[in-house]
């Protein structure tokens, strides 16, 4: 098995813009002392870092990649956004949609950041790679084609799918994102597509507020090609594998895809400040054996993570470090200092049947609609 780690030092020196967490600057806005948006280098760097003081870094294939090129960043974004992206980011930088400031330079790391992705999934494909995972910045999964939004400036993921289409490397994509917001970007570049399987696991009604609803299932040739799958804030470890089990890996088996792509943000984690979920690094890993699986199952182990958000500079380390060690099925190991605190902390009886009940009617809604 080799396991391909894609990441590039440039895409830490992307800049977040004159932010307090989600607020601009301004009135009674006071600066931070962090300065600037949640969406920072340091939860990436750190996890790098553990990658090589844990000895992983050895079982895993780091590498680069090539920005992205214009015409590959054409098949998903139009020309005028582009356009507009360029320029102002060979000037002073700016921001042109909602929470995605970039500084000077910003355009060309982006770019970048969609190459790691780009690169990621052409590798696997070609079997160059048992699997991969694309350490992206910025993010990706909330862009829209000529809006970026919610930390991302493109849509890293929707760009990599079209571009191992135009080569003819694959016909069936299912991207499955566990990041705790609703990937609005990449369900709204497929939503009409039937060879696009789109689903989001995502706190119900986090961000964005108006979008992420279960009853959105694609439209035309795409219906039945979208799940969303919004959980109740509190969900924990035994929440999230029963949706896994029980809602997505059915529809991935139903879908049968040539290729698995895992929107992977950590922000479910309990420490992180832009969700309530209860997610330990034991919860990523064990959502991660159960992708790994139905890759087996179903596409020949092809299987490529494409990092989102996670914002808890301690702890984000620690989950993506039990994902890479799940996916390489690596032996070096960095235990997660909290497991034992969140243990504790999971939902308890009265909650589980709660969720229980939620999940029954999330299954009910789905069957027997396209």
């Amino acid at each position: 098995m080799t396991t391909g780690f894609f990441w590039d030092e440039r895409c830490f020196w992307h800049g977040g813009g004159d932010y307090a967490m989600m607020l601009p600057l301004g009135g009674f806005v006071q600066p931070m002392a962090s300065g600037g948006l949640p969406e920072n280098p340091e939860t990436k760097r750190r996890l790098v870092n553990l990658i090589r003081v844990s000895g992983l870094a050895n079982e895993l294939k780091f590498q680069s990649a090539e920005p992205a090129h214009w015409e590959t960043l054409r098949r998903v974004h139009p020309l005028q956004y582009l356009e507009e992206f360029r320029g102002l980011s060979e000037k002073n930088g700016g921001e042109l949609g909602l929470r995605a400031p970039f500084a000077r330079g910003g355009f060309d790391i982006a770019a970048l950041s969609a190459g790691l992705a780009v690169d990621a999934l052409q590798s696997v494909l070609e079997a160059k790679l048992t699997n991969a995972y694309a350490l992206s910045r910025p993010p990706g999964h909330h862009c829209l084609p000529d809006w970026p939004n919610g930390f991302c400036l493109l849509a890293n993921i929707a760009i990599a799918i079209q571009e191992a289409r135009a080569n003819g490397l694959a016909e069936r994509f299912a991207v499955v994102d566990w990041d705790v917001h609703h990937g609005n970007g990449t369900e709204a570049v497929f939503y009409g597509d039937a060879d696009v399987l789109t689903i989001s696991l995502h706190q119900d009604r986090n961000y964005p507020l108006d979008t992420g609803q279960a009853d959105d299932r694609g439209a035309g040739p795409g219906s039945g090609a979208n799940m969303n799958i919004p959980l109740p804030p509190g969900t924990g470890h035994r929440g999230y594998l029963a949706a896994m089990d029980h809602l997505v890996i059915p529809e991935l088996d139903r879908f049968r895809p040539d290729v698995i792509i895992v929107a992977c943000g950590f922000d479910a984690s309990a420490f992180d400040p832009l969700g309530r979920m209860l997610a330990s690094a034991e919860t990523f890993a064990a959502m991660t054996s159960q992708v790994c699986e139905a890759a087996d199952a179903l596409c020949e182990g092809r299987l490529v993570m494409v990092h989102e958000g996670g914002y808890s500079e301690m702890h984000v380390p620690f989950c993506g470090h039990a994902v890479l060690k799940t996916m390489s099925d690596g032996t070096a190991d960095a235990p997660d200092p909290m497991a034992e605190t969140l243990a504790k902390r999971q939902p308890g009886p009265a909650f589980d049947r709660f969720f229980d009940g939620w999940l029954d009617d999330l299954i009910e809604g789905f069957a027997g609609k396209p």
